[in-house]
């Protein structure tokens, strides 16, 4: 082969590579900025962007609580958290993947959040979280199953008589 017609393939070769890569990281990027909008909707406490980032069908499996299956069981999940005593909550993602199909993601990441105990003390705790996302027919992300555990020790179980 001349070496100008494999200069030739090799430049048109990595520039559709380069193509189909910035296509990943802008739908990787779509996936993350709406996880990140997510996150302040929560954080400045408003409960109805909050919830609207649950598709129609969503589940929240919730920390030592049974799954939510119904939007008002997602939206009471949220009214509780939202209204807790020293709420301060944020998420930020560490992981986001959009699958080849363009309309399925998967964001993981890691959590803070305070809240006051029944003395009013402020209670920090951190973990981990991971979300199933899927791409409306609109073109808007929305979260599918969301799920999300501490890092911190579990709290002993309190003593019976």
């Amino acid at each position: 082969m001349k070496p100008k017609t494999l200069l030739l393939i090799l430049t048109f070769g990595l520039a559709a590579a380069s193509v189909c890569l910035a296509g990943d990281t802008k739908a990787d990027q779509a996936l993350r900025d709406a996880d990140d909008a997510w996150s302040k909707a929560a954080a400045s406490k408003d409960l109805d962007k909050t919830v609207s980032y649950y598709s129609s069908d969503a589940a929240v499996l919730p920390p030592n609580a049974p799954i939510a299956t119904t939007k008002e069981a997602i939206r009471k999940i949220w009214q509780d958290m939202l209204a807790s005593p020293g709420l301060v909550i944020s998420w930020k993602a560490t992981k986001v993947e959009v699958a080849k199909s363009g309309d399925l993601g998967f964001v993981s990441g890691t959590y803070e959040f305070t809240m006051n105990d029944a003395s009013g003390k402020p209670t920090p705790d951190k973990g981990k979280y991971v979300e199933v996302w899927e791409k409306q027919a609109d073109g808007k992300w929305k979260c599918g199953m969301d799920t999300w555990n501490s890092d911190m020790p579990a709290s002993p179980p309190a003593e019976t008589k």
